[in-house]
């Protein structure tokens, strides 16, 4: 489905980028950091302060985007920046002007990722990357919110709702199986979004824009004798690009630290709420869509959806020595969704209802001390814990009127999980992560329809290897590599052994490894490029609109793919970044189908790619001209029902700085109206469902901070 203007933006976009080496981030943006700095031993309350001139680590394989905000927060615990891998920190100058419907829209600048936007009420989209699709089926992203886990039972992220912003701080995403951090869900990595933590400040956003989208963001905060508190309160809504597209949502937060004089403990309280409520336009036939986008069908007017999601978390740090420190986390989320959807005209309106109770802790001791002979060592071991308390329902519905039950499962799914990792650094010039990870899982389900009960499937305990090293010969010059296992054990009712004559089903292990190197010849000039390959035994694929709750066997699976990057400021007003990723997911002996040999996975570009150009053109006065796009993919597993949902979008940010306490902001997304769209296959009525994407739309905003 290309089109003339989809070929011209990309191609010019890219050119732009890759052929002017002249121009890049900003040297304040180059060397950011929120890495390990070992003469910081005690966690104190959370800071904001711009560092422009904090450098990483020289043996890092860190790329980050935007004006890094260090804090003053312990950095003892292992963090994503000291995994030897692909990371990208987006930075909140590159976060808190952006108008988005979600905060996942944010992750279109992160470099790699893949946004699936299906543009349907509540359920808006998600993220994915290497390989894996955001079509809800395989989740291979562990989300994670102030690091406190954030998926669904079935790998989504619903929770992401609860966050405006305004409120985040920085977004981490970690790319890579060496993350031994993480089990459940972190299957191709994971991502962090971490929110605002301290400071005397109020500060408010307040936006309007194409399809009478308004939008209202305040935050404020306070601390004063080692106390701090954060609170925000925003709301967003809007008529939608498509017909029978209004919503709107609401979110507060708010958070609570305490650190004594001391400063050898930190304790705290964080709690989120949010509602929303939204139409659903439906999606279209391929006809339909190209006659009228914006267009909603007449079987979709009563289609709509609520969401309420909460997440309360206990926080606690504490130095027990100079060279000792303890982390603990302790959460509860619940997400409760209604949903009212029709398919196509040959189906029948499904009413999806879903309740989920989350309580989990997350724990680590790390070992920091000063060893003579080495030129650095730590030592950290964890544990988690998450015990879910789901329940799902399904109707067949006509008109929102209940014609027949076809779901109503009750499940608990637990999960328990534990490390041991060191960071070994025997010469400057080289650095060695050796670690493992155990998980168990444990639960049991009810069918209610039948009332019939089973208990979880006999995973054993998934034991998951992890190796990272860095070789830094010439400081700016780094190679790196690693290599490790994650796993994957089915969602929803699949988790369980529902046979008649059961048998045990084996995770999916995923082993993957990466080699990469990350070059900063000069200051105003950074890239990093990296080959990786992921292969899965026994994948299984969560059955999509099944009313039973079902996963398949999709069998061994083969992905690889080459990510490049790269950031340059030679002078101070003009900087580039640019990101490019070519991916291949393929089936490589499926479970059941010989026939789907060799195919591609469904719903997977081969290529994404964003970048962009910074100007400042006064003093007061900047832009940002930036892209994002994809290739098509396949949307059907036999790969005979076409390729579609190529794109590529250009988006105008410019900003004016009226004086220190407002500026005003204007944006333009999709600046050239390209057509857009994401696409499934529809094996019910045999078709493709398109749901279009935005056209061309512009933004007003105006920013008050006061620093009290």
């Amino acid at each position: 489905m290309k089109t003339k203007n989809q070929m011209v933006t990309g191609i010019l976009v890219v050119a732009a980028i890759t052929v002017t080496p002249m121009i890049a981030e900003s040297a304040d943006e180059q060397k950011a950091s929120s890495a390990k700095v070992p003469s910081v031993k005690a966690p104190s309350v959370k800071k904001s302060t711009e560092v422009p001139d904090k450098k990483l680590p020289a043996d890092n394989t860190v790329f980050e985007l935007g004006q890094m905000v260090v804090t003053a927060a312990s950095t003892q615990k292992l963090q994503s920046t000291d995994i030897i891998t692909s990371v990208d920190v987006l930075n909140a100058d590159k976060i808190q002007n952006q108008n988005v419907l979600t905060s996942y829209d944010l992750f279109h600048r992160m470099p790699g990722v893949q946004v699936t936007q299906f543009n349907q009420g509540t359920t808006t989209g998600k993220f994915s990357f290497r390989g894996f699709n955001g079509e809800g089926n395989i989740n291979g992203v562990k989300l994670l919110i102030d690091g406190i886990p954030s998926n669904s039972n079935d790998g989504n992220m619903p929770f992401i709702d609860a966050i405006f912003p305004l409120d985040i701080e920085s977004i981490e995403v970690l790319r890579g199986t060496n993350d031994p951090r993480y089990g459940l869900h972190a299957i191709a990595g994971n991502a962090n979004i971490f929110t605002t933590q301290g400071g005397n400040y109020l500060k408010g956003r307040v936006s309007y824009g194409s399809f009478d989208t308004h939008d209202i963001q305040t935050g404020a905060g306070y601390e004063s004798g080692g106390f701090s508190q954060n609170y925000t309160v925003s709301y967003r809504a809007t008529n939608g690009y498509r017909d029978h597209a209004s919503s709107e949502k609401n979110s507060f937060s708010g958070k609570w630290f305490y650190t004594p004089e001391s400063e050898k403990i930190k304790v705290g309280l964080i709690a989120r709420w949010s509602e929303a409520e939204a139409q659903e336009s439906g999606y279209l036939t391929l006809e339909q869509a190209k006659a009228n986008p914006t267009q909603s069908m007449a079987h979709n007017a009563n289609d709509s959806g609520t969401r309420q999601v909460g997440q309360l978390s206990g926080h606690l740090d504490v130095n027990l020595t100079d060279d000792l420190f303890w982390s603990t986390k302790s959460y509860a989320n619940t997400l409760d969704d209604q949903r009212w959807v029709r398919y196509s005209v040959v189906e029948s309106q499904q009413e999806r209802d879903t309740n989920e109770v989350q309580y989990g802790g997350i724990t680590s001791l790390t070992y920091h001390p000063d060893i003579s002979w080495l030129d650095d060592f730590s030592l950290e071991s964890g544990f988690d814990v998450q015990q879910q308390d789901n329940k799902s329902w399904r109707y067949r519905n006509l008109n929102r009127a209940r014609t027949s039950q076809t779901r109503n499962q009750d499940f608990n799914f637990n999960v328990y999980g534990g490390y041991l990792t060191a960071m070994v650094k025997p010469f400057k010039w080289l650095k060695l992560t050796p670690g493992f990870r155990a998980d168990k899982v444990s639960g049991d389900y009810t069918n209610k329809l039948v009332n019939k009960s089973y208990e979880v499937n006999d995973y054993g305990t998934i034991w998951q290897p992890k190796m990272g090293a860095i070789i830094t010969p010439i400081e700016g010059y780094s190679l790196y590599g690693n290599w490790g296992r994650t796993f994957q054990v089915a969602v929803g009712a699949g988790a369980y052994n529902t046979n008649p004559n059961p048998v045990d089903i084996a995770p999916s292990i995923n082993d993957g490894w990466e080699v990469g190197v990350k070059v900063e010849p000069v200051d105003w000039a950074e890239g990093r490029v990296a080959y990786w390959k992921q292969t899965a035994t026994n994948e299984s694929s969560r059955v999509l609109n099944s009313a039973g709750n079902d996963s398949t066997l999709v069998g061994a699976t083969d992905r690889q793919g080459v990510d490049i990057q790269l950031k340059v400021q030679p002078i101070k007003l003009v900087s580039v970044w640019t990101a490019f990723s070519l991916q291949e997911a393929i089936v490589a002996t499926p479970k059941s189908n010989p026939a789907l040999a060799g195919t591609q996975i469904f719903n997977t570009p081969n290529y994404l790619f964003s970048g962009g150009i910074d100007y400042q053109i006064m003093p007061k006065l900047k832009s940002s001209l930036w892209t994002t796009g994809q290739s098509s993919y396949y949307v059907d597993e036999a790969n005979k029902k076409g390729k579609f949902g190529e794109y590529a979008l250009l988006n105008l940010d410019i900003g004016y700085q009226v004086n220190k306490l407002v500026d005003l902001q204007f944006q333009v997304k999709n600046l050239t109206d390209t057509y857009w769209e994401y696409v499934w296959y529809n094996t019910t009525a045999n078709q493709t469902a398109h749901a279009p994407g935005d056209g061309r739309a512009f933004y007003g905003a105006i920013n008050v901070k006061y620093d009290l």
